[in-house]
């Protein structure tokens, strides 16, 4: 039985992405560290991909995950935005699968339902979670 299982949860952007890492032990979570990648300021996507790639090998390669939990695609109405997004998220992806490190996709719309360790959604365990680390 794994005592703890640590998750490396990335929410992918090409502007700001966002990186939390939890720790379950005992069916508790706890967050450990929280990270965001300010991507505005490089000069092109390509830049930026680059940067999403080397912040999750270094994340990975600092914290050890056991699993990746990776915001999957939605559908939105600007194609060109669309496409760049599924680049940053494929870019993390490849950096995980790098390291072998197994993902799960979760749909924006499930990451706001309850966690079966604490009955809360898991985005609103993150935030506060957030909120608690950072005061």
């Amino acid at each position: 039985m794994i005592s703890e299982k640590i998750i490396l949860g990335i929410d992918p952007g090409t502007t700001v992405m966002g990186f939390g890492i939890i720790s379950i032990k005992k069916g508790k979570m706890e967050m450990v560290s929280i990270h965001e990648l300010i991507l505005k300021k490089y000069p092109n996507h390509e830049t930026k991909l680059k940067y999403i790639f080397e912040r999750t090998l270094s994340l990975i390669d600092e914290f050890h995950p056991d699993e990746v939990a990776l915001e999957a695609p939605f559908f939105g109405k600007n194609v060109q935005s669309m496409l760049k997004l599924g680049r940053a998220q494929g870019v993390a992806m490849a950096a995980s699968l790098y390291r072998n490190i197994p993902i799960t996709e979760y749909s924006p719309k499930k990451s706001k339902w309850p966690s079966p360790e604490t009955e809360m959604p898991v985005k609103s365990r993150l935030q506060e979670c957030s909120r608690i680390y950072l005061t």
